[in-house]
């Protein structure tokens, strides 16, 4: 099943009840929430309240990636705000399977994050307990980056190991996705995609996220 998530990084942070309702009208699959602590990443973004505040404006899938240091801390906290799955990164813990433990424990969704340097194999002890894998095609901290093409086969590499497994883990890639880029990971084993610029400047936001969707379905796991 190919998911479309975008990213409201790059919404209008002016606006964001109008921009969620237009993803709901635009039948996006999951709504995408940046967390960045100035930390973890040189960014900050969202926290607890924004979540908080944009809940009850739809009932789409919140999918929250934590970009901070040690997640653990807060994990149940986002899930209190309506967080569906919780992503953290595996670089930003010493303590993954506990903070997997405390997401799920706290009614979520878990999910492990790795950078563009971190290899695929650091995130296959997680496999068996993950719902999700998200592998970062940019360095995390801001939008509107380049696509870096060796996470073809970071993707590619971890779908294999879940098929070893006969796991169903869900594979996302955020950053620089487009309609190119979204069928080179598609192909790979992607099947969910974090996606910004390409929906939010788009003249025709379901327009845009059909295309995605029906491109990366054309191809999905072609090259396993």
């Amino acid at each position: 099943m190919i998911r479309i998530s975008p990213s409201i990084l790059s919404s209008d942070f002016s606006n964001l009840e109008r921009e969620i309702r237009s993803l709901d009208a635009a039948d996006a699959d999951w709504i995408h929430i940046d967390v960045m602590d100035g930390v973890f990443v040189p960014n900050i973004t969202f926290g607890f309240p924004v979540i908080k505040a944009i809940r009850p404006h739809t009932k789409r899938f919140f999918d929250v990636h934590l970009m901070i240091d040690r997640p653990e801390r807060y994990a149940a906290q986002f899930v209190s705000a309506g967080a569906d799955l919780v992503t953290f990164h595996f670089e930003s813990t010493s303590e993954a399977e506990k903070t997997i433990g405390l997401i799920k424990a706290a009614g979520a969704m878990a999910s492990v994050s790795v950078r563009p340097d971190t290899p695929a194999r650091a995130v296959f002890p997680y496999l068996d307990e993950a719902d999700m894998i998200l592998v970062m095609s940019v360095e995390p901290g801001f939008g509107g980056q380049s696509f870096l093409p060796a996470s073809v086969d970071k993707i590619r590499e971890i779908r294999r190991e879940a098929i070893r497994r006969n796991k169903n883990t869900v594979i996302q890639v955020d950053g620089g996705i487009d309609e190119k880029t979204i069928c080179l990971c598609a192909a790979a084993g992607a099947d969910c995609f974090a996606v910004g610029s390409t929906v939010f400047r788009s003249d025709d936001r379901a327009k845009t996220i059909r295309a995605l969707r029906t491109a990366a379905q054309n191809v999905y796991l072609a090259d396993i």
